[in-house]
């Protein structure tokens, strides 16, 4: 729930900050002119600290826009939210989004003993809104030792396409020294 503020610039954000909300802005995806407003504080602390995506519904003057968080602003001492930018998804519209990447199965090379590392944590896509997704899976049962899987690896989805580098590494399965006959 947000509120479309009168004044804006420093003074104007300063008075929000001082009434215990945070300034915002909202962009539309292609372009246009941006919606100045301002939130409370508790309203958009699940949407801040969470490393999962999440979209956001953000109500102004009786219309609901569903939104992703595109910048956020923290004060560089006390870490408080100083202001935050929107992104307003339009149907049928493509969008860049960041979402976390999660490895899915049981890696042959870990039974034997290697080490999982894990190499990118997250990845960039381009989707509309119809058929954007919290998170992109990367299968890792077919994983052995020494091996290694990259973006181009991941399963497709319909509709969402992974923007990184093919060739990006997302993880790999290390071979211990004890099994490289290294040990002694």
């Amino acid at each position: 729930q947000g509120h479309t503020k009168d004044s804006s610039g420093k003074e104007g954000a300063k008075k929000i900050r001082n009434n215990g909300q945070i300034p915002a802005n909202m962009y539309k995806s292609g372009g246009g002119e941006a919606v100045q407003f301002a939130l409370n504080a508790p309203d958009v602390r699940h949407l801040i600290y969470t490393s999962k995506f999440k979209l956001a519904e953000i109500t102004l003057d009786g219309t609901t826009y569903k939104c992703i968080v595109k910048d956020i602003q923290f004060h560089p001492v006390n870490d408080q939210v100083l202001h935050i930018d929107f992104l307003q998804l339009v149907p049928g519209t493509k969008f860049k989004a960041t979402v976390p990447l999660r490895f899915a199965g049981q890696a042959p090379g870990v039974k034997a003993g290697g080490k999982f590392i894990p190499r990118l944590r997250q990845v960039n896509i381009l989707t509309t809104p119809e058929k954007v997704v919290d998170e992109v899976t990367a299968d890792i049962s077919s994983m052995e030792l020494g091996s290694t899987i990259r973006v181009r690896d991941i399963t497709t989805i319909e509709g969402v396409e992974v923007t990184n580098t093919g060739a990006v590494p997302i993880a790999s399965i290390e071979i211990p020294r004890a099994l490289k006959g290294g040990g002694k």
